[in-house]
């Protein structure tokens, strides 16, 4: 697995408080905000938007970038290569 988004589903489950998940529960490329995915809603995106910067440095200022961003663990993991690399 790729540490980077085995790294992004532990951030999320610590920064989200999900308990009830564990990593192994979060698939790379399952809809974070779908019900069949996490079933994220509004406040968990602004949550997210905090992990990226606490975590990883990289502040989400345009909206339609984020929504893109926050569609997967994939898009995530692409997301923070690009704005590093």
């Amino acid at each position: 697995m790729d540490n980077l988004k085995e790294e992004l589903k532990k951030q999320i489950i610590e920064q989200l408080n999900l308990e009830e998940i564990q990593v192994s529960d979060i698939q790379d490329d399952a809809l974070l905000f779908a019900s069949d995915g996490l079933g994220l809603d509004s406040i968990d995106a602004l949550e997210l938007i905090v992990l990226l910067e606490k975590y990883h440095g990289i502040q989400v200022t345009n909206p339609e970038e984020g929504k893109q961003a926050f569609l997967t663990i994939n898009s995530m993991a692409e997301y923070i290569r690009t704005r590093k690399g």
